[in-house]
């Protein structure tokens, strides 16, 4: 039996909404799901698992129509889906009216549900948020049901706000294999066993690394499980170094090398380290037009020749400074000091 376990595509997001590229990043969400789909159907994957916050918020009924048409083109796949803490299920909530195809199963219950799939020799369980926050550990005791079959249990989860869980306690469970939503960076927490899927897609400058889906298999000699990039894009974090000898449009050469080396449609931090000229500053603005730049952070130190500077101020104002900072090491302190010694200095005061 093949699987792919997904969850937070958060169909709906509206990543970078300050950026030029937020529109192309929204339709690469619904995009990114459609190519899965499509994977399914290359792959003949018998069972996909949707492991909550399928949408970003609650869904609209036309946008059910179009993930359902998308269902019913993989029709051999059977489909089970839990909500999670954004789309979590409301009174008026679309998912519980929605008339879905044949082979999709929602557990839109608050209270654990189990799927018998006959055909595929499994049960699956899951329970659905119908609250944006879930702060009490889940009691798994009595959810598996010890019949024949492999189980697979499906949970949205993992910090203190939304379903806590005890890692030790969930490896040593009976389940064939768990199924994890919520954390949005892939991790697999025990080889062939436990595992947070991430999300498909990235949605903002923290969700860094690479993005997909687990994708599985269980036969007679066991579980094997594999996770699979299949992002559109990527956001990277660029640490460029710097010197007193650098000036605007060499750094600017430099992060474009930087960039050269991904793919093109990544999404940059770049993070400036290192020393300046003290007469000079950098242009983020600059920075942030050389591409696909979401935030620029300069932590740069000006290049001053400070032993120089007291003698020549000593007994002013900024030989004053200079002396008060002289057994400060630590690097919030040592930042605080060349903030405000370049401030004295560009004020001239003596």
């Amino acid at each position: 039996m093949k699987f792919i376990h997904t969850g937070d595509i958060h169909l709906g997001a509206k990543p970078d909404v300050e950026c030029p590229w937020h529109e192309q990043r929204e339709k690469e969400i619904w995009n990114g799901f459609k190519a899965l789909i499509e994977t399914i159907k290359q792959e003949g994957i018998d069972l996909l698992l949707i492991a909550g916050d399928f949408f970003h918020r609650q869904p609209l009924v036309r946008e059910l129509k179009e993930v359902n048409y998308l269902f019913s083109t993989i029709p051999d796949t059977k489909v089970v889906i839990i909500a999670g803490n954004h789309d979590y299920i409301k009174a008026n909530s679309q998912y519980q009216k929605f008339a879905w195809s044949d082979n999709v199963t929602g557990m839109w219950g608050d209270d654990w549900q189990e799927c018998h799939l006959p055909e595929l020799d499994t049960w699956v369980y899951g329970k659905s948020y119908h609250s944006r926050e879930i702060t009490q550990a889940e009691d798994l005791r009595g959810v598996y049901n010890s019949k024949a079959g492999r189980h697979i249990l499906m949970l949205h989860g993992g910090d203190e706000s939304h379903t806590p869980f005890n890692k030790a306690q969930l490896a040593k469970s009976n389940f064939d294999y768990i199924a994890l939503g919520h954390i949005h960076r892939p991790q697999i927490l025990e080889d062939n066993k436990l595992a947070f899927c991430g999300a498909l897609e990235p949605l903002d400058r923290n969700d860094i690394g690479e993005h997909g889906y687990i994708k599985g298999e269980i036969n007679e000699r066991g579980i094997r499980t594999e996770f699979v990039a299949a992002a559109v894009r990527s956001y990277v974090v660029l640490n460029i170094e710097t010197d007193s000898a650098m000036a605007q449009f060499e750094l600017e050469a430099k992060i474009c090398e930087e960039m050269a080396q991904n793919n093109r449609n990544d999404i940059y931090t770049v993070i400036l380290n290192g020393y300046r000229n003290g007469e000079i500053f950098f242009s983020a603005k600059n920075i942030m037009e050389l591409g696909n730049v979401v935030k620029v952070i300069d932590e740069t130190k000006p290049d001053y020749d400070v032993e120089k500077l007291y003698l020549q101020h000593k007994g002013s104002l900024i030989g004053d400074y200079i002396e008060q900072f002289a057994d400060k090491e630590s690097e919030v302190e040592q930042k605080a000091f060349y903030y405000g010694l370049n401030a004295l200095l560009e004020a001239k005061v003596d």
